[in-house]
Order: structure tokens, then C-alpha cells, then sequence
């Protein structure tokens, strides 16, 4: 039930402009502890079990369902939107302990443009 919360709450924050989600993961971030690894795959690994969407091309309502649930039981993983140059491609996804979690690129491949 709650990763199918975050998914929807996911999708609605989705649509917002980008200093919005900014403002409201900032918020949400206090008196929360930095996400394990474990916990972020855990919380990834549920929300694409609940959202075809997720599992599949949508990497900023699943990277949002992901910090959101890992924030319903006291942790949050670092939010990050990025870019890459050849191809041009935009991508955004969580990182636990300085890691990226299940991202089958290879670390550094996206420029960070926003951490949150």
C-alpha cells in the first residue's frame, strides 16, 4: 500500500516545475537520515513492482516514489536530475552512500545538474 502511495503522490509531484520538487524534497528532508543502500534498493525495488510506469521509461516518477517511500520510514537517498551530451539525454535517479541505485549506466555518465 505505501509504495502504491508514493507512486501516485510520485506522479502528481512529477508534474510540478523543478524548483517546486526541489522546495517540497528539501522540506521533507528534515529530521529525516541519509538512506542506506539497502533501504533505497528496497524502496526502488518496490515501487517498479507496483508501477508499470516505473519499471519501464519513467525514471522521475520512479526516482520520486523512491525517495518518497525511503521518507515514510525515516530515511531519504539523495534526489538527482542530469544530463548527458552524446546523445543528448536527460535522466533522474537516486543516490544512497554516494552510489547510484539500480542505474544500469555507469557512474558519471549523466552530469548532475540538481541534488536534493
Amino acid at each position: 500500500m505505501a509504495g502504491r502511495a508514493a507512486v501516485l503522490a510520485a506522479l502528481l509531484l512529477s508534474r510540478r516545475p523543478p524548483e517546486r520538487i526541489r522546495r517540497l524534497l528539501t522540506l521533507l528532508r528534515r529530521r529525516a537520515r541519509p538512506a542506506t543502500v539497502a533501504e533505497a534498493y528496497w524502496a526502488r525495488d518496490t515501487v517498479v513492482a507496483v508501477s508499470a510506469l516505473c519499471a519501464g521509461e519513467g525514471c522521475l516518477p520512479r526516482s520520486l516514489a523512491t525517495v518518497l517511500l525511503c521518507r515514510l520510514y525515516g530515511a531519504q537517498p539523495t534526489w538527482c536530475t542530469g544530463v548527458r551530451t552524446e546523445p543528448f539525454s536527460a535522466h533522474a535517479w537516486v543516490e544512497a552512500e554516494g552510489v547510484p541505485v539500480g542505474e544500469p549506466a555507469p557512474p558519471g555518465t549523466y552530469m548532475p545538474l540538481m541534488r536534493v
